[in-house]
């Protein structure tokens, strides 16, 4: 049993999940990330270990309730627990017309039901010890729709909503819920491929330092929000790079 207690990431991603994995094991609590295939976290569950820190991956579909609540109970056998983030993405971009029935019920599950799901089950286990953190990571289309993404910002506007209900009535109870929306690009793979593709393949690896945010940066700021004290508690902040319009 970790005395610092548990924390939980949903949507243990590579980039995000994994950075905020590695902070918060850094400062001695039990680790758990969910992503749909477990296995992925093998590497980042080593890495973690081989630091001295406590990290679990697990295989989650955070679309059903019995696997959200089978993957926080995981969590709470480890100690308290003290913060949940649910990161799930589901970046999806399609023109509208070409946004099939499908595509929209499965964005809005991944990105807003599931979102709801977490949020509410680990209230339920916070409440049981009187304290915790629950973090929401939004996008800058949790605020704005934009063209061809209208399945995607409905979904992102949705889990803001619920972050903000959550927090109204959860803080006199001494759980600090807050929602974190990304502004800009994040320093991926996927994100520097997206701009090779549109501006061409030099402009891409010639970007200036800190045009895309580290993941590192990111996890700095959930750690702070959760280290807040609550007579000053932050409901929502958005981040971007320095240099980033807005």
């Amino acid at each position: 049993m970790n005395e610092k207690g548990s924390v939980a990431i949903v949507g243990a991603g590579d980039f995000i999940g994994a950075a905020i994995a590695r902070r918060f094991a850094a400062e001695g609590y039990a680790v758990h990330g969910g992503r749909r295939q477990g296995d992925k976290l093998i590497p980042l569950e080593a890495e973690i270990a081989a630091s001295g820190g406590s990290f679990v991956g697990h295989s989650l579909d955070a679309r059903s309730e019995e696997q959200v609540c089978a993957f926080l109970d995981s969590a709470q056998a480890s100690g308290p627990l003290r913060v949940c983030v649910f990161n799930i993405g589901a970046n999806v971009s399609f023109p509208l017309l070409e946004t099939s029935e499908r595509v929209f019920r499965k964005v809005w599950e991944m990105a807003c039901y599931s979102g709801f799901l977490t949020g509410r089950e680990a209230a339920r286990r916070m409440l049981g010890h009187g304290s915790g953190s629950i973090f929401f990571t939004g996008a800058s289309a949790s605020l704005r729709g934009g063209k061809g993404y209208a399945a995607f910002a409905s979904a992102k506007a949705g889990l803001r909503a619920v972050a903000q209900s959550m927090a109204r009535e959860l803080a006199p109870q001494n759980i600090h819920v807050a929602h974190l929306v990304i502004d800009a690009g994040v320093d991926t793979a996927w994100v520097r491929e997206r701009i090779a593709a549109a501006r061409g393949a030099e402009i891409a690896a010639a970007l200036p330092p800190d045009t895309l945010m580290d993941p590192a940066s990111i996890a700095e700021t959930y750690w702070q929000l959760h280290r807040q004290p609550r007579d000053a508690w932050t409901h929502e902040l958005d981040l971007r790079p320095y240099g980033e319009n807005w």
